[in-house]
């Protein structure tokens, strides 16, 4: 079978979408699959590097990987790829749409603004949110271009920072909350141990706590009975609402008993400090497993939407 690895792309996240792809080729069973790594840096370079794929595995994260962009792309070229659809993958990573969708369905999540441009700005409406907030992109990942802002004095710079980075892009003003917080793994609609995640070095989980070596504490955690239910509950009703499948990770902040949701990973990370294969291990399933299981049900489900049935 002719894997295709598609990673790189033109997002803040390419770096972090490398290091997936490479952690992917070294466990890939090289006695299933023919490895063929497709790094791209503009679109319209995939249309030829794809041909002749069985399936493209995903190591994208951010625009133009994460969005549904290239999911949509594959599709009308009708290679099946790994993962979560055109629809998930584009709410999941648009954070104010999401969260409007969690709040329909009765899911908690940190208050927020979500503004499109400096006319937007009103301290009057993060004062009545509460300090302090948290200033991120509303289409961004791997905690990139995040910040945190403890009063108004700070607020206007960190929003203008956050616009000079993508003026294209609409930002959050999100309330920071503090607690435990959990990343949740689904595979194929089976709920994998919860991990639990203490940053080392910042009071919030950033960028270097993700990334580096030792930058947080991420350990499998037993929940009181009734808590596990509570996220288990709310973690699954996140997957459903917004569509996903094959897998996803939700992260979840537990603060006085109550499980605040605080975004929908599509493609979650896959690197040598990921949460994601964490947490297949705990539950016994080896990173070659894992792909071997996110390849297979990703081409099941690419089968069963041919024939119009219900997806993985």
């Amino acid at each position: 079978m002719k894997v295709g690895v598609i990673m790189g792309g033109i997002s803040s996240e390419m770096e972090v979408s490398l290091n997936t792809g490479r952690e992917m080729m070294n466990h890939l069973d090289r006695n299933k699959y023919e490895v063929i790594p497709v790094v791209f840096s503009k679109p319209a370079e995939l249309v030829e590097k794809v041909k002749g794929l069985d399936i493209a595995l995903l190591a994208l994260h951010g625009a133009y990987g994460e969005d549904g962009t290239i999911q949509g792309m594959l599709e009308t070229l009708g290679i099946p790829y790994t993962g979560s659809g055109v629809l998930a993958s584009s709410l999941c990573m648009d954070k104010d749409l999401s969260k409007k969708i969690l709040c329909y369905e009765g899911v908690n999540t940190p208050g927020w603004l979500c503004w499109d441009s400096m006319e937007d700005y009103s301290p009057e409406a993060v004062q009545q949110l509460g300090y302090p907030v948290m200033v991120k992109p509303n289409t961004g990942g791997s905690s990139i271009g995040m910040e945190k802002v403890n009063d108004e004095q700070d607020l206007h710079s960190a929003v203008m920072r956050a616009f000079a980075s993508d003026p294209n892009q609409s930002i959050l003003i999100e309330r920071y909350i503090t607690g435990q917080e959990i990343t949740c793994s689904i595979l194929n609609g089976e709920f994998l141990p919860v991990v639990g995640i203490t940053s080392s070095s910042s009071e919030w989980f950033d960028y270097r706590a993700k990334y580096n070596d030792g930058g947080a504490e991420e350990v499998v955690v037993n929940l009181p009975h009734e808590l596990d239910q509570l996220v288990r509950k709310t973690a699954m009703t996140c997957y459903k609402a917004l569509k996903c499948s094959v897998y996803a990770r939700v992260d979840i902040l537990l603060t006085d008993g109550a499980a605040y949701v605080l975004e929908i990973n599509t493609l979650p990370g896959m690197t040598k400090t990921s949460l994601f294969p964490k947490s297949a291990a705990a539950a016994g399933i080896s990173f070659s497993s894992l792909l071997d299981r996110i390849i297979s049900c990703s081409l099941t489900k690419a089968q069963q939407e041919q024939r119009g049935d219900s997806s993985c």
